[in-house]
């Protein structure tokens, strides 16, 4: 593809076509319409696939989101789905890569301006480009190749999938001669995949934390954050928490895996249990009790039940206050390498704790932090510079004592 093709699929003006609703369905939490409001049944027939398969309604709405960028897309170059071919999947492939993501409101002004300048002050982490993360395009691979493999074993899609496994993938299975004392490689998946780069987790300093902790403006807050931080839950799996999942008494919480959606018990400290029982004193009265009601609520009236992105507004006001930008996720990653670092745990505990399906997923808070190698690093510089300013003198030969050429040399302390 030359540079003129390039320039042209960067500029392309893809259409707000249609939208992904949300229902008051449990049997079909979302569907994908049109502009005139009518269902996208190709759409609704892999969203049944996936529900039949035990994912969660998240899980459902992620991938609907991609799917409505494939329908747009589509709708930008006049081509059908059912008549796509590996040329539009390519050319979609390389426009996700290329094209500004679209961005509204507020976030949009705050966002841009973060992508112009350089890394955070205060966490390091780098600025947010205009565009797809690479993560992104490489999940939109993977749900459009499993989208039309599904219409394809049904009889209802084209033939030869659009977005096809890599040439090396083809001719065998992967890791079909994987030797059992070697670890799992990564492998490319789809022809039209991107590679992805390590991702090493970001964990907040102590002394950051205690600054954010203090910043926090409500008990509602402190505990949220105190239990994200003692027990390494994701932010979903806290929000969703129940009053009769609260243990207060063997300082236990259970939440709702997002993988296995098994429940699950795991500990907290008992300082988060006491800013829970603070806010709870605060709102009794306030908000509906029962044991199957929510724990967490909006703070402003009509009280309503607190949602995920509710939760992520309070975090940035934070994070502003302080000029980072560090995120709910990363409060996971703080408690991981807390709880890896403790001598008494081991990693199969903290394993357990943070519901990893693998032990490898758990090894990558290992890897030290950027300003704890930085430190490490410095201090060596600094210990090579007095070793150098001060030598060590040779051992005295046998027979002499070093007490009394110490004196001898004036070399007492």
């Amino acid at each position: 593809m030359d540079d003129v093709r390039e320039r042209d699929l960067a500029m392309l003006v893809v259409p707000r076509w249609g939208r992904l609703v949300e229902t008051a369905d449990r049997y079909e939490p979302y569907r994908l319409v049109d502009p005139d409001g009518v269902t996208v049944e190709a759409v609704t027939v892999y969203f049944q696939e996936l529900l039949a398969a035990g994912k969660a309604p998240s899980t459902v709405r992620s991938y609907g989101m991609d799917l409505l960028r494939w329908w747009r897309f589509l709708q930008a170059v006049g081509i059908p789905w059912d008549r796509a071919t590996r040329a539009v999947a390519r050319d979609f492939s390389r426009w996700i890569q290329l094209t500004v993501k679209p961005r509204c409101g507020k976030t949009a002004g705050r966002r841009s301006v973060q992508a112009t300048g350089g890394p955070n002050p205060v966490t390091g982490k780098p600025p947010t480009g205009p565009g797809y993360a690479p993560t992104t395009v490489a999940h939109s691979e993977t749900v459009l190749r499993r989208f039309y493999e599904i219409h394809r074993d049904a009889g209802s899609g084209p033939l030869v999938n659009p977005f096809p496994l890599d040439l090396s993938r083809r001719s065998g299975r992967a890791h079909a001669h994987h030797n059992p004392m070697d670890g799992w490689k990564p492998e490319r998946v789809g022809r039209y995949r991107p590679s992805l780069p390590q991702r090493i987790p970001r964990s907040i300093p102590d002394e950051w934390f205690n600054e954010l902790f203090a910043a926090l403006p409500s008990h509602r807050d402190r505990a949220l954050v105190a239990l994200w931080i003692s027990t390494g839950v994701r932010a979903s799996e806290l929000i969703g928490i129940r009053q009769r999942d609260i243990d207060p008494g063997q300082q236990l919480i259970s939440v709702v895996r997002k993988g296995s959606r098994a429940v699950q018990q795991v500990p907290a400290s008992a300082d988060a249990f006491v800013w829970l029982r603070l806010y709870q004193q605060e709102v009794h009265g306030q908000v509906p009790g029962g044991r199957t009601q929510p724990v967490w609520w909006t703070r402003r009236r009509p009280f309503r039940p607190l949602t995920y992105h509710g939760a992520h507004r309070m975090f940035e006001r934070v994070n502003a206050s302080l000029g980072a930008d560090w995120t709910l996720h990363d409060l996971r990653h703080s408690a991981a390498v807390r709880m890896v670092r403790d001598p008494k745990l081991t990693l199969a505990d903290v394993q357990w704790v943070l519901g990893h399906a693998h032990l490898s997923a758990t090894e990558v808070y290992l890897t030290p932090r950027k300003d704890e190698v930085v430190a490490g690093v410095l201090a060596h510089h600094e210990r090579q510079a007095r070793e150098r300013s001060q030598p060590v003198p040779p051992p005295p030969a046998p027979g002499y004592n070093p007490a009394s050429l110490d004196v001898l040399f004036g070399r007492m302390p």
